[in-house]
């Protein structure tokens, strides 16, 4: 048996550590089904997943300390809420809309994470806005002489919205104490990557801020793990922003109400399923005695257990009250 020290590419993990990034990645993969088929079922309104992305979510959130750096997630990001702490529960209570949701009481659209303990910050639905609000929190922690990191994701067609370059350039000027990942899962929406941009690697942009940009393969976690880990660690010691692009695919229509079959083949689909996050990391498991496969076939029973669970709970939770419709939205007297 080879211990996980002698591994190569193990990027210093434990076996325990390495087991939970495959956890949380089959946990966020799983999520993201289950409520894609609770769509078709009628009972989630709408449904927008991250199945394919799971390498460049969970290996960025791992290098992060839940309720001490900030995310800002876009809506693709359950990989990132589920591996700093938030709980199958708690997504399927948004998705359904029950008034017990942390996220907004059944008020707001699903994927919308938001979690005041854990310090992720809950998204507006146009596109780049978050990426702003990371800034600004990184210059209020400077400001306040604080230890904190904020993490804003993003995708690729929002690379190409004018306020992500306005952030990029302030934070370069203030070297503040934030990372920006783009999830680059080739296509906005319907528009392929080749479309959007001229370039091959968006992470060159960062050389025009005057901070780091670096291209990462978003399949393989320990790669981005490593990059998100650097990027932490430049943050914390005052060395200012870095740009983390992660390359990877999105293996399901954009949201519940697209249809990706016009605008990408089956066969390009299949062809990156192939080299997928889970199947990749899950060989590599194998293939570096970390876990067998049995051991690895208890680990996604654990996870499908937990969403199950958190299911039954979320579909017997009660819905909001709509004499509070207007709550949050008007001042109300005490």
């Amino acid at each position: 048996m080879v211990s996980v020290s002698d591994v190569p590419g193990a990027q210093g993990l434990s076996k325990d550590q390495l087991r939970e990034l495959y956890y949380k990645m089959f946990l966020a993969r799983s999520v993201g089904e289950r409520e894609r088929m609770l769509n078709r079922m009628g009972k989630g309104p709408f449904a927008v997943t991250g199945e394919g992305h799971e390498a460049t979510q969970v290996g960025t959130a791992f290098a992060m300390t839940p309720g001490k750096d900030w995310a800002l997630t876009y809506y693709r990001d359950i990989g990132v809420a589920l591996t700093l702490g938030m709980t199958p529960r708690d997504l399927l209570l948004a998705h359904l809309g029950r008034a017990e949701s942390i996220e907004s009481g059944g008020r707001n659209m699903p994927s919308h994470f938001s979690s005041v303990d854990l310090r992720i910050v809950s998204g507006s639905a146009p596109v780049a806005t978050q990426v702003p609000h990371a800034v600004g929190i990184a210059l209020a922690s400077k400001l306040r002489g604080l230890d904190e990191v904020a993490v804003a994701y993003f995708g690729d067609g929002a690379a190409s919205v004018g306020v992500v370059h306005e952030s990029m350039n302030l934070a370069g000027v203030h070297r503040l104490a934030v990372i920006f990942v783009c999830e680059n899962n080739q296509y906005a929406i319907s528009v392929p990557a080749s479309k959007q941009a001229a370039i091959t690697d968006l992470s060159i942009r960062a050389q025009g801020y005057g901070f780091p940009g670096v291209t990462v393969d978003g399949n393989d976690v320990l790669a981005v793990y490593s990059a998100a880990k650097e990027a932490v660690e430049r943050a914390r010691n005052g060395d200012g922003p870095t740009f983390i692009e992660a390359k990877t695919y999105r293996l399901v229509p954009h949201t519940s109400d697209d249809d990706d079959r016009r605008y990408r083949s089956r066969e390009e689909v299949e062809e990156w399923e192939k080299k997928g996050p889970l199947i990749r990391f899950r060989t590599w498991l194998e293939e570096n005695d970390v876990a067998s496969a049995s051991e690895i076939d208890e680990i996604e029973a654990k996870a499908m257990a937990e969403i199950d669970a958190a299911t039954e709970y979320a579909e017997a939770a009660p819905t909001p009250d709509p004499a509070t419709a207007m709550r949050h939205v008007f001042v109300e007297e005490e």
